[in-house]
């Protein structure tokens, strides 16, 4: 019985292109900028988005870590939705660690966050108030891509005030395959720029912050201070080279089988969401009450790896999962609901 685990695009294993090229990696100490292959991973990176440079970090949560701390000082603001990564899902760290203050909005349904309201958390220059400096958004966020004329707005209306705009960009390549622009057409409103390689490109650990040169220079300090300097660390890059030279396009694979899951789902009694949400690689659904407690388990003895909640439920498609593997899971669905419903 092959394993299908829905629960994260985390859980990719690198593909064999990738273990040959880190078996093969040429290798330096990373912290004296001597690894080749990290330089190259670098390069390759800061190109493709259009920035000048970029540092090689260990995670997409460090990757925000350092590019806030780098934009931010202590007791300065961030504005961030209330349910992104960078605010709920990183420990806190900018508020730990660099003493910066995040001020959360809502997100509105098609995962923006509503300009107007950015503009009205934005603090006076007022000594009682936190300096607001940064506007951090996230795409895609639960799968969502955001329309490009509003990431023109965006940036729009951080520079009339001032801020910077940092991306959390952990899936932006996803976006970009979803929009059918290259990812210049996404990353050009933003300052700064975090992508993570261990998600949908499938290399086994690794981020990179990419930005202007000064902004990187800095980052790089952060990233020691924080314990993120690493030595022969091209073995990993090499894995993240490959992620963005070969694993790019395959992601709207990964997208079909999300539409495969979804649209397979609606049919089935006891399942319900809104296809409108599926655009890239997530499908969030809701159960009838009496899955609530078995759907999960019943689904995990038959080799199926997906959450029970908290709901709704979030199945994630990703490299190693294929269509006949939809498939499976649709058919597994169905008998749940058929034994519960």
């Amino acid at each position: 019985m092959k394993r299908i685990d829905l629960r994260s695009d985390t859980v990719t294993l690198p593909s064999p292109t990738m273990r040959e090229a880190m078996a093969l990696a040429e290798v330096g100490d990373d912290v004296y900028g001597e690894d080749p292959t990290v330089n190259r991973l670098e390069a390759l990176a800061a190109e493709m988005l259009g920035k000048e440079a970029a540092l090689f970090v260990s995670s997409g949560t460090q990757s925000n870590l350092v590019g806030i701390m780098s934009h931010c000082g202590r007791g300065d603001e961030y504005i961030v939705g209330q349910t992104a990564h960078t605010y709920r899902f990183e420990g806190g760290g900018a508020a730990v660690l660099g003493s910066i203050q995040p001020q959360p909005l809502d997100f509105e349904a098609d995962a923006t966050l509503d300009l107007a309201k950015v503009e009205a958390a934005i603090k006076p220059d007022d000594s009682h108030f936190a300096r607001t400096r940064l506007l951090c958004l996230e795409n895609a966020h639960d799968g969502l891509v955001l329309p490009l004329d509003y990431l023109a707005e965006a940036n729009a209306l951080a520079k009339k005030h001032g801020l910077a705009i940092h991306l959390d960009g952990a899936r932006v390549f996803n976006a970009a395959v979803k929009q059918g622009v290259d990812i210049k057409a996404i990353t050009q409103h933003f300052d700064s720029v975090s992508i993570c390689l261990s998600k949908g490109l499938a290399a086994p650990v690794g981020s990179v912050l990419c930005g202007p040169a000064e902004f990187i220079k800095t980052a790089r300090r952060w990233r020691k201070v924080v314990g993120g300097g690493m030595r022969q660390v091209g073995i990993l890059a090499a894995a993240g080279i490959i992620a963005l030279t070969q694993m790019v396009e395959r992601l709207s694979d990964d997208h079909a089988h999300a539409r495969q899951l979804a649209e397979g789902l609606s049919r089935i009694p006891g399942y319900d969401l809104d296809l409108k949400t599926v655009q890239t690689n997530m499908v969030f659904f809701t159960l009838a009450e009496p899955l609530v407690d078995n759907f999960s388990p019943f689904m995990a003895e038959r080799g199926i790896v997906i959450s029970g909640g908290p709901y709704p439920v979030r199945a994630v498609t990703h490299y190693g999962i294929e269509a006949d593997d939809i498939e499976v899971v649709l058919q597994c669905a169905a008998e749940c609901s058929e034994r519960y419903l």
